[in-house]
């Protein structure tokens, strides 16, 4: 009896699974076909970016070297051998401590020299002395022998002379004395320097003497010792460039790193902007002096350091990417304002300026007077807005427009006429603030008005409509802006390419 046969049963399973495989693929890549063109249908032709609110933060970026504050170098003013040093490399020493010293033979030698040249001086004054007194005396007498006509003229004239001639010689003894007490104390007070002292409390950086080394003076102090007065305090000098020196101020912060510990982030304060610029290879960079609380012991003298120096920070303000600025679109087909925009855009430096005096501390009678200019501003601007005028550009609320257009005197003219308008609208309110106050308002009004200004395009109803905004801060990736624009608007970014056609 014979087996039956299963091979074409197993044919016929295989082909079923084939095709129920096909079947499958072919419904999924339906679905996802339709799902593809149904979500760029979805996402429309452009790409857009949200507008936040949050912060900036502004941060020019320089390399330095750390280094104490105060650094003494230690020299030797006389000349001699090295017969000790007492001092070592990271020593810490305090004033007036021995940290070498320098052989003193030759200068006790001096000493003696001078202590016998001395006395050989003064008794040279007694012999000079005794001859005055016997010259006074001979001249005394010969005095009363002339009044008496009992010896010449002639013999009295020379007793005179003899008597001055031994003052003289008095004189002159005295002062070589003088000379060599002089040149004895000299050589006393080089005989001290031998003894080499610390001037400052620090700790020794760098030693170049060893005992036995003979230390020459003759044109210039030769350097010893290195002290650090106090590691505690340091000091960084970054070198930064000319383009953003306009940006650095004393009292800024610094964050900075270092290879040595590149885990921690470590802080300073500008301390002063110098005017020394240095020019390497066409590049011109000034020195900032930033001042290290290293009062752990972290930092150590010599250590490169990567800073960010901190100009700016906003806080709770708009801001968008910055691809938003860069955008231009293809046409002319952009929308331009819509209804009302140009009076919510004429209203925007005005809420700027609300909030610059949010930031003064107003008391009541000083905030009467900012909400009563204020309020005339908005009325002449609604009778403004009612009346009919052509389109056309304006620095607010009007078509699209770059920052470029009009020429720069002309935005020069309309932002000096704008200023004055405001000094004039505010003038009542501005003479009742105090000089800080005033000095905060002048500041923040001309930062305002000489702000630069930019279309960027907003998405309403699927289609981009221009809105001129002010700039403000940037970090790189997103900047400040304000004006006509809300937290949460759709900025437009990009154009998306068309879909292919099935």
């Amino acid at each position: 009896m014979s087996k039956p046969r299963s091979k074409p049963t197993s044919s016929r399973k295989k082909r079923r699974l084939l095709a129920g495989a096909a079947a499958f693929a072919l419904v999924v890549s339906g679905a996802w076909y339709w799902n593809s063109q149904r979500g760029a249908a979805e996402e429309g032709a452009w790409r857009t970016t949200t507008v936040e609110r949050g912060d900036i933060r502004v941060a020019i970026s320089a390399t330095g070297t750390l280094s104490a504050i105060s650094t003494v170098t230690v020299g030797s003013q006389v000349s001699g051998q090295v017969t000790e040093v007492l001092a070592d490399f990271n020593d810490k020493v305090e004033k007036g401590q021995v940290i070498a010293r320098i052989d003193p033979s030759t200068f006790e030698a001096q000493i003696n020299q001078g202590n016998a040249q001395v006395a050989s001086a003064r008794a040279s004054l007694r012999q000079a002395q005794a001859t005055l007194a016997n010259a006074e005396a001979d001249y005394r007498r010969k005095a009363e022998l002339g009044d008496q006509q009992l010896v010449a003229r002639s013999d009295i004239d020379l007793a005179r002379a003899a008597r001055d001639q031994a003052r003289a010689q008095v004189n002159a003894a005295q002062a070589q004395i003088r000379q060599q007490a002089a040149s004895t104390e000299t050589t006393r007070i080089n005989l001290g320097r031998t003894v080499i002292r610390s001037p400052v409390d620090g700790v020794v950086l760098t030693r170049t003497i060893e005992p036995g080394q003979t230390v020459a003076a003759s044109l210039q102090a030769p350097e010893l010792f290195t002290i650090a007065e106090d590691l505690s305090q340091m000091k960084i000098e970054l070198a930064v460039d000319e383009s953003d020196i306009g940006q650095v101020r004393a009292g800024q912060v610094v964050s900075f790193t270092v290879d040595a510990f590149p885990d921690r982030q470590f802080r300073g304060t500008v301390e002063q902007v110098r005017l020394s610029a240095t020019t390497t290879n066409n590049v011109v960079t000034y020195p900032v002096v930033v001042t290290v609380d290293n009062s752990d012991g972290t930092l150590l003298p010599g250590l490169t350091v990567n800073a960010e120096i901190e100009v700016s920070k906003r806080s709770d303000i708009l801001k968008v990417a910055n691809a938003a600025l860069r955008y231009k679109p293809a046409d002319n087909g952009t929308q331009g304002p819509a209804p009302g925009a140009g009076q919510r855009g004429n209203s925007g430096m005005l809420d700027d300026l609300a909030r610059t005096a949010g930031e003064l501390g107003l008391d009541q009678a000083q905030q009467q007077a900012f909400d009563a200019a204020s309020d005339a501003i908005r009325q002449r601007q609604a009778a403004r807005q009612a009346e009919p005028r052509p389109q056309g550009n304006r620095m607010f609320g009007g078509g699209p427009r770059t920052p470029s257009s009009g020429g720069g005197a002309v935005q020069a003219q309309m932002r000096q006429r704008m200023l004055d308008r405001f000094r004039q609208d505010f003038a009542a309110f501005r003479d009742s603030l105090s000089d800080a106050q005033r000095k905060h308002w002048d500041s923040a009004v001309a930062s305002l008005v000489g702000a630069t200004r930019a279309p960027v395009y907003r998405l309403v109803d699927g289609q981009p409509q221009a809105v001129m905004v002010r700039i403000g801060a940037s970090d790189g990736s997103s900047t400040e802006i304000s004006g006509n624009i809300q937290a949460g608007d759709e900025i437009v970014t990009g154009e998306r390419a068309p879909a292919a056609a099935g």
